[in-house]
C-alpha cells in the first residue's frame, strides 16, 4: 500500500530518472529508471548495511556520471526516509546528484 501512494506521485523522465531502493536484511539495491521508455538506466547493488550503503552510493554516483545523469527524484519505496535510505540520498547529494 505504502509503496503504491508514494509511487502514484513520482515519474522518472529523461532528464530527472527515477531512483528506485530496495533493502532487504543483507543487500541493498538500487536501479534508475528512465519511466518514459521503462528501462534501467544504471543498477548497482552492495552486501552489507551502513558500510554498504556509502560503497553503493559513491558506486552509483560514478556510474550516473558517467551517463551524464545529475538529477533523480528518489523512490523510496515502502521504507521511511531514514537510516539508510536516508544516507544512500545523502552520499549522492555529496556526490554532485541532486535529489
Amino acid at each position: 500500500m505504502r509503496a503504491k501512494r508514494v509511487r502514484a506521485k513520482i515519474l522518472g523522465t529523461k532528464d530527472k530518472p527515477r531512483l528506485s531502493v530496495f533493502k532487504s536484511n543483507q543487500y541493498m539495491y538500487a536501479q534508475v529508471i528512465d519511466d518514459s521508455i521503462g528501462k534501467t538506466v544504471i543498477s548497482a547493488s552492495v552486501k552489507g548495511k551502513t558500510s554498504g550503503t556509502q560503497v553503493l552510493g559513491t558506486l552509483l554516483a560514478g556510474k550516473a556520471k558517467e551517463a551524464g545523469i545529475t538529477t533523480m527524484v528518489l523512490d523510496r519505496g515502502r521504507y521511511a526516509y531514514h537510516g539508510r535510505i536516508k544516507a544512500l540520498a545523502d552520499i549522492l547529494r555529496e556526490s554532485g546528484i541532486k535529489i
